[in-house]
């Protein structure tokens, strides 16, 4: 079964959901989850050049992120720019208070965040899921897999907790400052494993 699901995840090059693994190896969820966490372990405790991540409810192989800059060197792929202060500010805000729309994130921030939410819709980060029921139907967002990867998080489960009250309009709590932060810190964290998961 370990060598099916590697198979599998390498052939798929994206996160494969896990009731999809159980369907296909015929196999209950327990002994799904139970293998991929041995195959992750082993690749981590040999210091092989692929990792086997959790995302939500998938799995996906990437490359390990000590060799982000022989694989650059590789592809002679430039590295992106990192993501600004504003562009950090609005994707925490829709994180922790997702789905979110983007009148709710300029409330939050007191600023216009238009383009901002358009950069990080281009980079995968956030995607639209639906619409609020109110007058003028207005575009909820949330956060992506592509998301939880480039953080190096499993699920948003494991975003540090914020005080249960919203903030107050036009201005960031110290909290939501905090919780930017560690967006950065984990981000820098993260640098360069995937490729395709090189911005936070």
């Amino acid at each position: 079964m370990e060598s099916a699901i590697e198979a599998i995840l390498f052939a798929a090059g994206e996160p494969v959901g896990v009731e999809r693994l159980c369907l296909t190896l015929e196999a209950d969820r327990p002994t799904v989850d139970a293998v991929c966490q041995r195959l992750a372990d082993h690749y981590s405790y040999e210091r092989r050049g692929i990792r086997l991540i959790r995302l939500d409810n998938c799995y996906q192989l990437c490359s390990s992120p000590e060799y982000a800059p022989h694989i650059r060197r590789a592809f002679e792929s430039r590295k992106p720019a990192r993501l600004s202060q504003p562009a950090l500010e609005v994707l925490a805000v829709i994180a922790y208070y997702q789905p979110a729309t983007r009148a709710y994130v300029d409330q939050v921030r007191g600023v216009d965040s238009s383009y901002t939410v358009g950069l990080l819709l281009e980079r995968d980060l956030i995607e639209e899921c639906g619409r609020l029921a109110v007058p003028g139907r207005p575009i909820l967002y949330r956060t992506t897999q592509n998301f939880l990867r480039s953080f190096g998080l499993s699920s948003l489960e494991e975003l540090p907790e914020l005080p249960s009250a919203a903030p107050e309009d036009g201005q960031l709590t110290l909290e939501m400052q905090a919780a930017v932060e560690r967006l950065r810190a984990a981000g820098a964290e993260q640098d360069g494993g995937q490729e395709e998961k090189e911005e936070a």
